[in-house]
């Protein structure tokens, strides 16, 4: 057995044979979580439909159960050559993981599916056919046209929220996804020659659409497919995922720092009210000096606002809470009492100097203080974490 090393991704154990990686025509990508048991049915229909002398196939693999190791027992009597990447930290979600495996791919076409067998392996050889004949850069499975189907989500429910999802999508990216029917479909293949993976930056498990509107391939095409219903285990669509689909359309569409400062300067905003209407209460109702009654506001509008940022961590900063809660919030009350103690100078100049009324003092003192707030919020409290190591490359 020979021994590869890629020191920016961790240590690889061979392959079967490294002629095969050289001739490969197409690499089957495929990102695992906990699908144990999907495993033997899937390897053992790709066999069936796939010329094992020019494909290989890349698993990579974020799971907590034993599926790594499931799939190297595998492997070792599969006639295709099989790669397993586990990643330690699942950086990006499925999404992350699609982006890995197409860093690994080799051969003319790369294509992309579930372990779940939702996706079914039949279509993989139509998928690349129809890319040759039709001279394609992506060639996309799509539920929604000829004979497709999305008879595989369980509910009607989950089929209301895909419909739903696909239809913001496309009205959001009308120019990159007019041609996509089915742009949330985790199930295509990409001509490897025509990947640009340096300006993908995936959230989650809409991976397509990311590839789509990033990276505007010139020449789609579709073919239909009928999503089938899970062979074992669990769904992993849930809420948070949920979370992850909106904040992805937010950074396509927005940017990432806009899209933070957005929801930073939305979470100000509506910081305003209680502060403005305590400020009131304090110093119209209760008599209290105006800049007294501005201190003790303003410590209303900080318990405010730091519960919504909470609240909306996973969309704003996804997944940025790595300080513990006491650290956070004690950072927190510090930029809360800086800014108080630039503002409340402030507000006295606007008052006793211009004659500004003291609600709109306050009010003029708040927006201009928000750029200090937002910035605070994105490098120290919620700083990103530095990215890890990726993991380790084996190889069956």
């Amino acid at each position: 057995m020979t021994v590869a090393t890629r020191p920016a991704r961790g240590r690889a154990s061979s392959v079967r044979s490294a002629g095969h990686l050289r001739a490969a025509q197409q690499t089957v990508v495929i990102p695992t979580f906990n699908e144990r048991d999907n495993i033997a049915e899937l390897l053992a229909r790709l066999t069936m439909v796939l010329p094992a002398e020019v494909t290989r196939i890349i698993f990579v693999d974020d799971s907590t159960d034993d599926t790594p190791s499931v799939i190297q027992t595998l492997a070792r009597t599969c006639p295709i050559p099989v790669t397993v990447l586990h990643r330690e930290h699942a950086t990006g979600g499925l999404g992350g993981a699609v982006l890995e495996g197409m860093r690994l791919a080799h051969g003319e076409w790369t294509v992309v599916m579930d372990a779940d067998l939702q996706h079914p392996p039949e279509v993989v050889p139509d998928l690349i056919a129809a890319g040759r004949r039709d001279g394609a850069d992506l060639v996309v499975a799509s539920r929604y046209i000829g004979s497709g189907s999305r008879d595989g989500l369980a509910t009607g429910l989950r089929r209301l929220v895909s419909r739903s999802s696909t239809a913001v999508a496309k009205l959001l990216f009308r120019g990159a996804l007019r041609r996509i029917s089915d742009p949330l479909s985790g199930f295509f293949a990409v001509r490897t020659s025509s990947l640009e993976l340096i300006g993908l930056r995936p959230l989650g498990y809409k991976i397509l659409m990311e590839l789509a509107v990033r990276t505007r391939p010139p020449r789609v095409v579709e073919v239909p497919y009928r999503f089938q219903a899970r062979h074992a285990g669990e769904s992993k669509a849930d809420l948070r995922e949920g979370l992850r689909f909106l904040r992805h359309l937010a950074l396509l569409r927005a940017g990432g720092m806009r899209l933070r400062m957005l929801g930073v300067a939305a979470i100000g905003a509506s910081g305003l009210a209680p502060n403005l209407i305590a400020l009131w209460l304090l110093s119209h109702v209760l008599g209290l000096h105006y800049l007294v009654g501005a201190v003790l506001a303003n410590q209303v509008a900080l318990v405010w606002n730091f519960l919504l940022t909470e609240l909306l961590t996973e969309l704003l900063f996804h997944r940025r809470r790595h300080r513990s809660l006491a650290g956070r919030l004690s950072r927190f009350y510090l930029m809360g009492s800086v800014d108080l103690a630039v503002r409340v100078p402030a507000l006295a100049l606007l008052v006793s100097s211009l004659h500004m009324g003291v609600l709109w003092g306050s009010f003029v003192t708040l927006v201009a203080s928000s750029v200090f707030r937002f910035l605070i919020l994105d490098r120290v409290i919620y700083a990103a974490r530095p990215k890890p190591g990726e993991g380790n490359v084996m190889a069956a």
